[in-house]
């Protein structure tokens, strides 16, 4: 289970996570909030992409000052844009690297290329470039890539912000199919719907920590009454 413990950050001296402390044991979890309430700092924390000034983000007895290389092996990341993780000359290149760095046979990394480009309708695609693919074919890769290696945890940072309806819903069958816990990052209120937690945030801190029927609620009231403020100014 991913804990976090005190986890503070700032850049330039400006706060972006205060004091925040979670156990996160659920299998499918929302994180809402504004933009610059601290959601993407937040995010990179959980696999060590920003290890916290103060305060532990652990998982298991790692943890990501001592243990990062352990913990991304467990906790996936997938970013906003596709094109970020999108690094090798063809699709199947792609999908393979995160796979070259271990104990495995060449044998078996090309077994499992093969089943995940099949799994996400990217087989035919596997001499293509990368960077030629549709923004929804994108992010599948994108996904395909991180879900090769097999991790127990899947952080998704806003994974539809750049896409249209049809492959936002496309993307959402493979969040909703995958058997990994799935920590989602996200604007799009409808995507977490039917999860077990949700949490919003907002300056930083965690402001509320409940189930979507009372959380989205809560969100919105409290980008309402922040619009209201700021007009009032």
């Amino acid at each position: 289970m991913l804990r976090l413990e005190g986890v503070s950050h700032s850049y330039a001296g400006r706060a972006v996570l205060r004091d925040v402390t979670l156990d996160l044991a659920e299998y499918r979890i929302g994180v809402i909030g504004a933009n610059g309430s601290g959601k993407s700092t937040l995010a990179r924390t959980l696999n060590g992409l920003v290890v916290p000034d103060t305060g532990t983000v652990s998982l298991g007895e790692w943890n990501t000052r001592r243990h990062a290389q352990q913990i991304r092996r467990q906790v996936g990341f997938v970013f906003s844009d596709a094109a970020n993780q999108i690094i090798m000359p063809t699709v199947a290149e792609d999908v393979a690297i995160g796979l070259s760095f271990g104990w495995m046979k060449a044998e078996e990394i090309a077994r499992r290329v093969d089943a995940i480009l099949e799994r996400f309708g990217l087989d035919g695609h596997r001499d293509h470039p990368g960077h030629l693919l549709s923004g929804g074919q994108k992010q599948l890769l994108a996904l395909a890539s991180v879900l090769v290696t097999e991790p127990a945890v899947l952080v998704c940072d806003e994974p539809t912000t750049l896409l249209d309806l049809r492959n936002t819903r496309m993307v959402r069958r493979v969040l909703d199919s995958v058997v990994q816990q799935v920590i989602l990052f996200t604007h799009d209120l409808d995507l977490i719907a039917d999860y077990e937690r949700v949490l919003v945030i907002d300056e930083g801190r965690v402001v509320f920590d409940g189930v979507p029927g009372e959380a989205v609620p809560f969100y919105t009231d409290l980008m309402e009454r922040t619009e209201r403020e700021g007009t009032d100014r």
